[in-house]
């Protein structure tokens, strides 16, 4: 599949995942304002019917005072007239033009009548005349009722909102009310109250009462009809509020944890299926660029052996030792793209098939630095060294370890300055147990943004414009592999057109 491809299935992956997402989350946000709101209509549509339901009480209290009071003092629907005071108020402009023209009319409370008005008159009562008296009466008791009911809304006005608060209400039947309403419009979480009077004084406050601010708070007016220099409130709170809404919307969550796990797992595969491509790509360079690499060794050799079946080589000894020395030295190439090879197979490998056994590192080191001297002078370069480890005795893989040591010095050839002649210096001493060793150069050095990135693998240092630099950034990556798979470290110290130093630590073998 092409990269573009797999660059447009992501984009339109990633953005459908991020969509669903956003609306996810558009969708929660949504639902929750929509619970608030409910929540805020049903707690204020409660207070204000508990608010009524206050109102009635206050007023069936003042109406069934009146009415006993009316009754002690012997009053009827049938003496009502004589209880009845009317007076006219016309209401007029300046120029005498009239407004407004009515008629108040209120009981006497100082004025008593019969206690009992018979609808009967001596002797037989016809029935015409038996039904006017009964729509009479009729008559008499609606007036009655009708101006008591006029009487007691007055003293309320007059007197009721004069009265202390506790005077008024039973703050029991407030909390009786509220959890009626509560529970009549669907709201059955706790819930605390206070009563506050009307110089902003709390009155009452139920026992558990826990303010933790306003924002989740309600007030309600107790008596809408008071004056409003006269008005009392009662606030209510709702501590668990917040938590009841989002658990109506908790069934949610599942869903956008989903899609952040399938969107996280998408990415992730998108990256997998990049790098492994980029791998692949590695991969088949490096097996072509070795291809090509290998047909000039084997044609060298095959050559060589050609001309060692020439009579006369054989009686030159010169010439018989410079083939000889061709063959060897194409020979060296050639395994050195072989470990290549086996270099490139082991990052499919978790870890690293190690052939343990001892060695001793000096010896080893030598050894590299007697098959590299040829290729170092080369290029008019020089190797030194100076092996003062006195414990060089390790435990390690010897394929691998001098693979190590040989990439180190291979990369200081091919990042030597070419306008300098190549200095490598290759150290090992001992600390408390570990075995050292340092590979030094003088070469074009390495930035300090970048030494953080050069273990890393496919990563090749920006050489400027120096082309001749060969090579996939699999070198220090494998040796980083390596070290750290023998349970050493490697660490590097560069500065920008001074050199490079590699320094290894390796356990030393304990007996």
């Amino acid at each position: 599949m092409k990269k573009s491809t797999i660059w447009i299935l992501g984009i339109v992956m990633g953005l459908s995942f991020l969509s669903l997402l956003y609306l996810q989350v558009r969708y929660i946000e949504e639902m929750v304002r929509t619970h608030n709101d409910q929540f805020d209509a049903s707690v204020k549509r409660s207070l204000y019917q508990v608010s009524k339901n206050i109102e009635y009480d206050e007023t069936l209290k003042w109406l069934s005072d009146d009415i006993r009071q009316n009754e002690m003092r012997g009053i009827t629907p049938g003496s009502l007239d004589d209880l009845i005071q009317r007076q006219q108020i016309t209401v007029t402009t300046p120029d005498g033009t009239v407004i407004s023209s009515y008629e108040l009319q209120r009981m006497k409370s100082s004025t008593q009548l019969p206690k009992d008005i018979s609808m009967r008159k001596q002797g037989m009562s016809t029935i015409p005349q038996t039904s006017k008296n009964l729509a009479e009466i009729v008559k008499n008791r609606y007036m009655y009722q009708s101006y008591l009911l006029n009487e007691v809304a007055l003293q309320i006005i007059q007197k009721a909102n004069s009265k202390p608060l506790s005077e008024r209400v039973d703050f029991r039947k407030i909390d009786s009310y509220l959890k009626s309403e509560f529970i009549n419009n669907s709201i059955n979480i706790p819930f605390h109250f206070s009563v506050i009077d009307r110089k902003g004084r709390e009155v009452y406050r139920c026992s558990d009462w826990e303010d933790k601010g306003s924002e989740y708070s309600y007030t309600q007016i107790l008596f809408p009809n008071d004056p409003p220099a006269k008005m009392n409130t009662i606030k209510v709170h709702f501590p668990a509020r917040e938590s009841s809404i989002y658990r109506s919307v908790s069934f949610m969550i599942p869903s956008m944890i989903f899609t952040v796990v399938l969107l996280i797992t998408f990415i992730f595969t998108i990256y997998s299926v990049f790098r492994q491509k980029k791998l692949s790509e590695m991969k088949n360079d490096f097996i072509n660029n070795m291809t090509h690499e290998f047909k000039t060794p084997i044609s060298t050799i095959s050559l060589a052996a050609q001309m060692l079946k020439d009579p006369s080589v054989g009686k030159s000894p010169q010439m018989f030792q410079h083939i000889s020395g061709v063959i060897n030295d194409e020979t060296k190439r050639l395994r050195f793209q072989v470990e290549k090879v086996l270099q490139m197979s082991m990052f499919d490998k978790q870890k690293a098939i190690l052939k343990m056994a001892e060695l001793d590192a000096n010896e080893m080191i030598t050894g590299v630095i007697n098959t590299f001297t040829l290729k170092v002078e080369k290029y008019n370069g020089k190797i030194t060294s100076d092996l003062s480890a006195k414990d060089s005795v390790i435990f390690v893989d010897e394929m691998h370890i001098t693979n190590v040591i040989f990439n180190l010095m291979d990369n200081a050839v091919k990042y030597k300055k070419p306008e300098e002649d190549l200095l490598l210096n290759v150290r090992t001493w001992n600390e408390p147990g570990r075995l050292m060793i340092s590979i030094e150069d003088n070469g074009i050095g390495i930035k300090k943004e970048n030494l953080k990135k050069v273990f890393d693998k496919f990563y090749r240092v920006h050489t400027g414009n120096l082309h001749d630099v060969k090579g996939f950034g699999l070198g220090l990556a494998y040796v980083k592999k390596i070290i750290t798979d023998h349970k050493g470290t490697i660490r590097v110290e560069s500065d920008y057109n001074v050199g490079t130093k590699f320094i290894i630590a390796l356990p030393l073998l304990k007996h």
